[in-house]
């Protein structure tokens, strides 16, 4: 979402104000994210904060990814916490939007190297342990139901793009072959490199709770590779294992869990593209995004069931 300079200067300021600190020196837009706004403030003190805008969620979502990371972070998930600003509120709400200052933490992406990503498995696992809170979203946002909606939207204004076919005929058959009764937990959900900040090999923090969810843990952990685990349009063998290594060195997998794996890999690309597809295509059709969810929908191209079931 492009916001104005003038009016990114004027508010960051008034969020300064409420949460008490020091003067705006510099601001910089920060990589990564396609949607929310993310910016980097150094203040006139020489510290760093960062300014995150809330572009595609309303107020009342925002308050409860921010009460749902506090719970996470009472049971040790590293994640940087809002600040408070004015009567303890967490967000300035300016234009409809969702304004809130966090910690900078300095790092980098995690890189996708199988030291790292076994690390990235433990953490996943530890996650995954995490008692129930009744206040995080019952299912993940963008699985059967997002499909079937999109389906049914695309059909209703008589649009049947090959992609549409295909959502219809690779979702039957994920249905008869993803039981409904896996194993159940919370969920991060969009674990990728670019929401993980490390040092060496070190993890310092978890990022970008907002597509949290009680859902199949092993949904998570394929999730996690379709977004980590691939190279150069290809899955990457080795990453595949250290990530598993890692997370069982927590938590061991059910044996329907393992049997899972390879189609929950699928229904994970799945819905990468299927969010891609309706947010570039349908949605901001015409933009230099519109190619992305090719990306994911390509991968399907190969026989992910055939490659897991392999030994090299």
């Amino acid at each position: 979402m492009e916001i104005s300079s003038k009016v990114l200067q004027e508010n960051t300021k008034l969020l300064l104000i409420a949460a008490r600190q020091p003067e705006l020196r510099k601001i910089k837009a920060l990589e990564g994210g396609f949607v929310n706004n993310t910016y980097l403030l150094e203040l006139c003190d020489d510290s760093k904060l960062v300014l995150k805008v809330w572009a595609n969620k309303n107020p009342a979502f925002v308050e409860q990814v921010i009460r749902n990371t506090f719970f996470l972070a009472d049971y040790g998930v590293p994640t940087p916490l809002p600040l408070s600003l004015n009567k303890d509120k967490r967000i300035m709400v300016i234009d409809g939007l969702s304004w809130i200052l966090m910690p900078y933490i300095c790092g980098r992406w995690l890189s996708p190297e199988p030291s790292s990503i076994y690390i990235l498995g433990r953490i996943q696992a530890k996650l995954h342990q995490i008692p129930v809170n009744e206040d995080i979203p019952q299912s993940y946002a963008y699985g059967y139901d997002f499909w079937d909606d999109l389906i049914e939207n695309s059909l209703s204004n008589g649009v049947e793009s090959p992609f549409i076919k295909m959502l219809k005929k690779e979702s039957a058959e994920l249905k008869k072959n993803i039981p409904e009764n896996l194993p159940k937990g919370i969920i991060h959900g969009d674990l990728k490199l670019e929401n993980i900040i490390a040092s060496k090999e070190k993890i310092l923090a978890v990022l970008d709770l907002e597509d949290m969810c009680f859902d199949w843990l092993s949904l998570d952990i394929a999730m996690t590779f379709a977004h980590c685990g691939w190279k150069n349009g290809q899955p990457v063998k080795r990453l595949w294992e250290s990530l598993l290594e890692g997370y069982q060195s927590i938590r061991l997998l059910e044996v329907a869990e393992k049997k899972a794996l390879p189609y929950l890999h699928k229904y994970s690309i799945l819905a990468l593209a299927a969010w891609r597809y309706r947010q570039y295509v349908l949605k901001k059709s015409g933009t230099n995004l519109k190619k992305r969810y090719l990306e994911m929908a390509d991968r399907l191209n190969k026989d992910l069931i055939k490659w897991h079931k392999s030994g090299s």
